[in-house]
């Protein structure tokens, strides 16, 4: 909902793409600085005349602000500023002194301001001049060398007016006026004595992965061990790893934690002990290692149940299915991922002592059609996090511009709850630089943490004194580097009075009345990042596979939760943009089910000998499964049967795991010499062939003399019937 401010034409979907780019504009590593001024820069005297023609070559000098304290001012105090400046030239640099600028125009008045601020390039009449009599000097400067810098300025000399969030800019710049290098941020202000009514802003903390666990599960003596494809949750889960660092960081903040409970079902298997694969696509279970994260499995657990106490918790659908891949080609899986969503909540639950809601979906992107919403109330999930494009409900706010997310009573049951579609995309475009090592990480952070304050600040000022929320969704693979970043946000605006928490439940009051409508263009990005049809239908027809391999183990449940939760992490949402990993897993599971299968066969034989007129023949049955064999039956087909024919019509086969059994089946034999016969398994639940056929010879040998004749006669009678009947006149 909260995409843009108010103001002009801008609406919140006009704006949305301007947003998008500016996000990752300001966020990139060195984006501040690039492409603006000549080769050694522009003077400042020129910037603030007016726009000028855009360079040719970048700054000489790359400033990086790795601090910024406060983060938010008062009306009095001081305002640090600390960085390095690093001079990307091959050329030495004389001396230069480095400034602020604080934006000329004063606090910006919009989101979309925000947006236009964060996209600009060259320096401008609009960065405002320097604050007099607060520079730096900076000594010359060799190709490639770096300097660090450090600026205090008195609040009162930055000539604030008020609260709101401006754009402050740091420049380095020769004694002539000369700019060699600069970057921007936001510095948000709020004097004492300011009382808007608080954004009741609801949080929301993802904790989802990639898939590790296979289907592949190996059998001892006492127990079921799983295989996983790779041990890279150990490293996730680990002190120091991505998870724990989120459990970590969410532990007592007032956050709604988002958690795939396959991530828990995969962690509580690493604590009781499971195998690696030696390569993902194994299908011997015998080929795997044991685990290495037993232990921090174990130590994540105990964590994360610590953090949730007291919390607010969502189950997401077991695996985090694609549900808009799924709402164009899984119509048959819905079923396998509601009984699977079923089943992970009460995993949650027990796992982690917690009251889990298990009705919210998580479309990816937010991106919420007709299609989507019947897939969603099939899965039997009621509420829907949505981004609000393609969405139009009655709420007066929304309608002028105003942030106000919020959820939207739809056609058929369903509520939509709408999120700020621009933080999302700020926290989504800042993946990469904040995980970077070294201060180009705490730059990062830096930009991440003050444009959030800004975005939130100004939403605030858009009308500061009506009730409203804000909903903020990260990305699912949240780093911990952005998780940081949105709670020092949290902290600080929470602090100076203009952000309140709220619980998931409260930001679900009072929902509008709407309804989907549709919008110019689903995002080609989201679209191409879908699990292709082809996916689906091998997923599909894995599951049928599945149900035929169940009618003959002797411990069927095991393998069916091992599969169906492995069918399910097929269609994960995880898999988007990893088109190789997708279909690698898939791949393996296929594998599994196709070697399961195969592994009951009947062993080939050439000949047999059957002496007498009665006998019997062993055919032999290889189980390689690792469990017992049963609900299969053998079933004997002769081609000559006057000579040669099956007394039973039907052999029962049990067999123990990893062996193989002789199965007898009775024969009786009328005439001596050579008849073909055709060995098949079938299940004795259906009927249904299992396997391929075996076709061997039977060699029949001393019959006796009056069972000879008497197929001979028989054959005699045959064929003077036969005559007869040549003879008898047809009717008319």
């Amino acid at each position: 909902m909260v995409v843009v401010g108010r103001g002009g034409a801008c609406g919140r979907a006009g704006v949305a793409a301007v947003t998008v780019l500016a996000a990752v504009a300001l966020l990139l590593p060195g984006a501040s600085a690039a492409a603006v001024g000549p080769a050694y820069g522009r003077t400042a005297a020129t910037a603030a005349t007016g726009p000028v023609r855009r360079p040719s070559a970048s700054y000489p000098f790359a400033v990086q602000l790795k601090s910024l304290n406060p983060s938010v001012v008062r009306q009095d105090g001081e305002l640090t500023l600390s960085g390095t400046i690093t001079n990307t030239s091959r050329r030495r640099v004389g001396a230069t002194r480095v400034g602020v600028r604080i934006g000329g125009a004063g606090a910006i008045g919009t989101r979309s301001g925000l947006a236009a601020v964060a996209g600009r390039a060259e320096l401008g009449r609009g960065d405002g001049p320097r604050v007099p009599r607060h520079t730096a000097a900076l000594a010359s400067l060799k190709g490639g060398a770096e300097r660090r810098f450090r600026l205090t300025v008195p609040v009162p000399d930055l000539g604030l007016d008020g609260a709101g969030a401006f754009a402050l800019t740091v420049d380095v710049a020769r004694a002539d006026g000369t700019v060699l290098g600069l970057t921007r941020t936001f510095l948000p202000a709020y004097p004492d004595g300011s009382d808007p009514e608080p954004l009741h802003t609801t949080v929301l903390w993802p904790l989802t992965d990639t898939p590790h666990m296979e289907a592949l599960t190996q059998r001892t003596r006492d127990r079921v061990l799983p295989v996983f494809r790779d041990d890279g949750l150990t490293a996730a889960l680990t002190r120091g790893g991505r998870l724990r660092r989120l459990v970590e960081l969410g532990d007592d903040q007032p956050v709604t934690w988002v958690i795939d409970p396959d991530l828990i079902v995969q962690a509580r298997a690493m604590a009781k002990g499971y195998r690696v694969a030696r390569t993902p696509d194994s299908t011997d279970p015998q080929e795997a290692a044991d685990g290495k994260g037993r232990d921090a499995a174990k130590d994540w657990l105990a964590a994360l149940r610590k953090a949730v106490r007291g919390r607010d918790v969502i189950a997401l659908p077991f695996a985090d299915p694609d549900l808009a891949s799924l709402a164009r080609g899984g119509a048959s899986l819905t079923k396998l991922l509601r009984r699977a969503s079923r089943t992970g909540r009460a995993v949650v639950d027990r796992a982690l002592g917690t009251h889990a809601r298990g009705d919210v979906a998580w479309p990816a992107g937010g991106m919420l059609d007709g299609a989507i919403a019947d897939y969603v109330k099939g899965l039997g999930l009621g509420t829907v996090l949505a981004s609000g494009e393609g969405i139009s409900s009655s709420g007066a706010l929304v309608a002028f511009g105003a942030t106000d997310d919020g959820p939207v009573s739809l056609d058929g049951g369903t509520t939509a709850l709408r999120y700020d579609a621009t933080i999302a995309s700020l926290l989504f475009a800042s993946r990469p630089a904040v995980e970077a090592a070294g201060g180009a990480g705490d730059a990062a952070r830096l930009r991440l943490r003050q444009r959030l304050l800004a975005e939130t600040l100004t939403a605030v000022r858009e009308l500061p004194y009506a009730r409203r929320g804000l909903v903020v969704v990260p990305p699912r693979r949240m780093p911990a580097g952005v998780g940081r970043a949105l709670l020092s946000t949290l902290a600080a605006s929470q602090k100076a009075g203009w952000l309140r928490p709220a619980r998931f439940a409260a930001a679900l009051r009072d929902p509008e009345t709407g309804q989907l409508r549709g919008f110019d263009g689903y995002p080609v990005a989201l679209r191409a990042a879908e699990l292709p049809p082809a996916r689906l239908a091998a997923v599909a027809r894995d599951r049928r596979r599945l149900r035929a391999l169940l009618k003959v183990l002797s411990d069927a449940r095991s393998t069916a939760a091992s599969v169906r939760a492995a069918l399910a992490r097929s269609v994960s949402t995880a898999w988007r943009g990893n088109a190789v990993g997708a279909a690698a897993y898939q791949r393996g599971v296929a594998g599994y089910l196709t070697a399961s299968i195969t592994s009951v066969r009947l062993v080939p034989k050439s000949t047999v000998v059957v002496a007498g007129g009665s006998a019997t023949i062993p055919v032999t049955v290889d189980n390689g499964l690792q469990q017992g064999l049963t609900g299969v039956e053998l079933r004997v087909l002769s081609s000559r049967p006057e000579r040669l024919k099956a007394v039973d019509r039907a052999v029962t086969v049990r067999a123990s795991r990893a062996v193989s059994r002789t199965v007898r089946v009775r024969v009786r034999a009328h005439a001596n010499g050579p008849v073909r016969l055709t060995a098949r398994l079938y299940t004795s639940a259906d009927g249904r062939p299992w396997g391929a056929p075996m076709t061997f010879t039977a060699e029949i040998r001393s019959v006796p003399s009056g069972a000879v004749a008497f197929v001979v006669g028989g054959v005699v009678l045959i064929v003077l019937a036969g005559s007869l009947r040549l003879r008898r006149p047809g009717r008319g």
